[in-house]
């Protein structure tokens, strides 16, 4: 096993070839592949006589004996690699692999420069006679490994052997919906025509790394088409993650509105590639190095104090924590709100830092009430609510509710994240304002054209100053709806709506608690079910008003009854129209006859 010897001579005609003789398949050469890498060199027989499980034999001549043989694997006798071959082969590092009964694969795990050489695939003959060629060649060029990556600046060459970097990764610490942007330097320094593919991948925290791990975020390919799958492609098409050249050697990856899932180890991965004599390309060598370790941090929040208990008029006061919250920069934004009950918003911090208070705590029954919303400096990420003056009506559950936006191409904010905090409950102890109301009519019996009052009598209990708004409203047949006829404000100011006749309406106070409506000329389309309504307001140290309460009274009718003269009117018209309708008749008959006669004549 430890000698040299010349291989088989393997005479080949041009007719024997022509007529389906035997033929060896090898790639054509030169193939090029790189110091350390693996390569398989594939070998098939066709056209051949006898069994269909065919035996092989592989030899190599190297540059510094171009005519020795040397053999390295067979399939035939395992004792067949020379002295040289041996421990390799023993060890697993190269083996012939059969894919079929006429064709195998020789495989070298780990190319050595020596291995650099013109190899043979010899198949013994099972044929009758000697017809067609019993052996291929092909050249193999081991190349030294010139791919270089590195996460640092260009111009650093770390020397990067195997498939990972030695040096562990940088930590980043982002928050959800922040902007995630990595860089790596590639290149490769072959004397061939190779091309790079570089791509960007992730890996769960702590977890090792390979093709199983490791999921690709974005790659450009060797043929320079930039592809991603699965959720990343979804993004890439959202213009959130893109990949781009900077130069002849550095990538820059951006993965923008990054979520927990995001995670990761993230590594950059350069693969260097050639093109094989028969035009396929075959990766040659790939590196990886690891380019940031990252921690997304979620958003959260938290409040208190968890309950309040407090009398009318007390100061309502909360805190609000929230962690994880992004960077107000151009491209992010965040909002701080505090909401009661089922989501009515109570006041907010918007995007641009700006208050703004709910619509049920600022507008003109209820006046502006002191609410103030701040950022506390300079804790990070602490904002409290505070409520100058609590009325009844802020009895509720309470929460922080914090909300994360990017803002899109159009200048569009878009939500990303939110997170609210756990209810907060306010109890309040408040005095009751317990109303009454009568409304009746002055004169019971109205006629058409009178003046109809409708008083209303208010009674209220309570320990506070109370103001009352009074209204009156009218159930009619020609209306559909309840109809308002008149009110009066809590500032007294009154607001009078317009009849169907066109008549005057007005209203008075004619007691402490005492308020009147006058229709004045009442007509038949002023007939209906008339009420009053009745609002106690109580007004807050804030100067804000509160509203106690609200109660209606019973209806009362108001229908003007006809005059004596309008009893006679309609008999009075019947009358005279069928006097006239007579009349006129008798005088067209004796016209008509007249004129008979006067033509006969």
């Amino acid at each position: 096993c430890g000698s040299l010897f010349l291989s088989p001579p393997a005479p080949l005609s041009l007719s024997a070839v022509l007529s389906g003789a035997r033929e060896v398949h090898l790639p054509p050469g030169p193939l090029y592949r790189i110091e350390g890498t693996s390569i398989s060199i594939p070998c098939n027989v066709s056209e051949y006589e006898g069994p269909t499980l065919q035996k092989f034999e592989w030899f190599v001549y190297r540059p510094a004996a171009p005519d020795i043989s040397i053999g390295m694997v067979s399939t035939k006798d395992p004792k067949f690699p020379y002295a040289i071959f041996g421990p390799r082969v023993q060890s697993g590092d190269v083996s012939i692999h059969r894919v079929r009964g006429d064709a195998v694969e020789l495989r070298i795990k780990q190319l050595r420069t020596e291995d650099a050489g013109i190899y043979e695939c010899y198949t013994p003959t099972t044929d009758s006679k000697y017809h067609g060629s019993y052996s291929g060649k092909t050249e193999l060029r081991v190349l030294p490994d010139g791919l270089w990556v590195s996460a640092a600046s260009p111009g650093t060459k770390p020397s990067l052997r195997g498939r990972g970097a030695a040096s562990p990764p940088l930590q980043l610490t982002l928050t959800e919906s922040q902007e995630l942007e990595l860089s790596c330097t590639a290149l490769s320094e072959s004397q061939q025509h190779t091309h790079l593919s570089v791509s960007f991948g992730v890996s769960a925290p702590e977890a090792p790394v390979g093709r199983q791990t490791l999921q690709e975020v974005i790659g450009v390919r060797r043929d320079f088409a930039v592809e991603t799958d699965g959720r990343y492609g979804e993004q890439h098409r959202a213009q959130e993650l893109s990949l781009a050249k900077l130069g002849d050697q550095r990538y820059r990856m951006v993965l923008g509105r990054i979520r927990p899932e995001d995670a990761g180890t993230y590594h950059c991965t350069a693969g260097e590639w050639i093109q094989d004599p028969d035009g396929s390309w075959q990766q040659v060598t790939e590196k990886r190095t690891a380019g940031a370790g990252t921690l997304i941090s979620q958003l959260l929040v938290w409040a208190s104090p968890p309950e309040l208990r407090l009398r009318s008029g007390d100061a309502l006061e909360f805190l609000c924590n929230a962690s994880g919250l992004p960077s107000r920069t151009p491209h992010a934004a965040y909002t701080v709100a505090w909401e009661v009950g089922d989501g009515l918003l109570v006041a907010q911090l918007d995007t641009e830092g700006v208050v703004v208070l709910g619509e049920s705590y600022a507008n003109r029954e209820v006046g502006k009430r002191h609410i103030s919303l701040q950022k506390l400096a300079p804790a990070p990420g602490s904002y409290s609510l505070r409520i100058e003056s609590a009325q009844p009506g802020d009895v509720g559950d309470y929460r922080c509710v914090v909300r994360a936006y990017v803002r899109l191409p159009g200048a569009e904010l878009q939500e990303v994240a939110s997170a609210k905090s756990e209810p907060l409950m306010v109890h309040m102890k408040s005095e009751a304002v317990v109303l009454g109301v009568q409304a009746w009519l002055a004169t019971p019996s109205i006629y058409r054209g009178d003046t109809a009052e409708v008083l209303c009598n208010i009674s209220v209990d309570s320990t506070q100053a109370v103001r009352v708004a009074v209204g009156w409203w009218a159930e009619q047949e020609e209306e559909p709806l309840v109809k308002m006829v008149a009110s009066v404000s809590r500032e007294g100011v009154a607001e009078l709506s317009s009849r169907a006749s066109g008549g005057a309406v007005s209203v008075d106070k004619v007691g402490l608690l005492c308020h009147r409506l006058r229709i004045h000329g009442v007509e038949p389309s002023d007939a209906g079910r008339y009420h009053c309504a009745v609002t106690a307001w109580v007004r807050y140290p804030d100067q804000s008003w509160y509203n106690a309460g609200a109660i209606k009274s019973r209806s009362v009718i108001v229908y003007p009854y006809a005059l004596t003269m309008d009893t006679l009117f309609i008999p009075l018209i019947v009358g005279v129209s069928s006097a006239l309708f007579v009349g006129i008749t008798v005088l067209v008959s004796v016209t008509c006859c007249f004129m008979a006669r006067l033509r006969k004549r």
